[in-house]
């Protein structure tokens, strides 16, 4: 049977693979699960937790993007998150499916919601509510309230002091990023309001140079050169088309005329650590914050 959060009312806010639109929503309590001994997890951060919660070896089968602990990758991958078929994720015999919101084709989700099988998705919203919510949801679908609140209270205290930091630094020396996702076609796409790299770039006290617009989108280059950002934000580690080189980006005239192509000023974000919001993102957004500004 399906489990869906209540969720109050909304508020608008900011991998690859998680990189969709939300819409900021607070989960509420969950029973728990009525047997989560196979548990399939479809999300980097919802693996992430289950594994930090102490029940990784409850999981039989996760996606694609999946891919912390290392112990994670032993486990049978089902697909990838946004391109399910439900004969994958059902193939490992899972007693509950545990989904972070966005997880598709909305196809397959319907399929899984009526399979003989548990199904609860967790929303997802890119700020520290929505990191201590997802520990919190699951560690509620888990049984494992205890494990959740110690996994909440050691995260928020490592990254309340950064986020202090970064909100308290002044507007006059704030910069401006524009978070590159791909150079589709010779096209910089980059990211809006809304997204999970615009949240990364607000937690990191940057001020996102492409607030204009909401989602993900080709730049002109008049577009570009008028949002003239300071440093320009991509991701590491990732393959193709959503793999830049700092070549590749420096090459693109409209971006050279910008400081921070002048100056070179290009900064790489993990998007498994980062880009998933999940118990590690912390060490992401100091990372990301301390390489711009100096640990200034």
């Amino acid at each position: 049977m399906p489990i869906k959060f209540s969720l109050p009312a909304p508020r608008c806010l900011a991998l690859v693979a998680m990189l969709g639109l939300v819409i900021a929503r607070s989960p509420v309590a969950a029973e728990p699960l009525a047997d989560p001994s196979r548990l399939v997890a479809i999300g980097g951060s919802v693996t992430e937790i289950i594994y930090a919660l102490g029940a990784g070896d409850q999981l039989v089968g996760r996606d694609t993007t999946s891919m912390y602990p290392p112990q994670a990758m032993a486990l049978p991958d089902i697909g990838y998150m946004r391109q399910l078929a439900p004969e994958g994720v059902l193939s490992v015999d899972p007693s509950a499916i545990i989904a972070i919101e966005g997880s598709g084709p909305p196809e397959t989700l319907d399929v899984l919601r009526h399979a003989d099988v548990t199904f609860a998705e967790i929303p997802e919203t890119y700020d520290r509510a929505g990191i201590v919510g997802e520990i919190t949801a699951i560690g509620d679908l888990l049984g494992r309230q205890a494990e959740a609140q110690a996994l909440a209270g050691t995260v928020t205290a490592k990254l309340d002091p950064i986020l202090a930091r970064n909100e308290a630094r002044p507007a006059a020396s704030r910069k401006k990023a524009l978070f590159i996702l791909s150079l589709s076609g010779g096209k910089v796409m980059a990211s809006g309001t809304g997204t999970a790299a615009n949240g990364v770039l607000t937690m990191a006290g940057l001020d996102n140079a492409a607030g204009s617009f909401s989602g993900y989108k080709a730049l002109t280059d008049e577009a570009i050169i008028e949002a003239a950002p300071d440093v320009i934000i991509m991701m590491s580690g990732v393959e193709g088309n959503h793999a830049v080189s700092d070549e590749d980006a420096l090459a693109q005239p409209a971006l050279a005329l910008t400081p921070a192509g002048e100056n070179h000023a290009i900064f790489r974000v993990d998007p498994i650590a980062t880009m998933s919001f999940g118990p590690r993102f912390a060490d992401g957004i100091e990372a990301l914050s301390s390489a711009v500004y100096g640990g200034a």
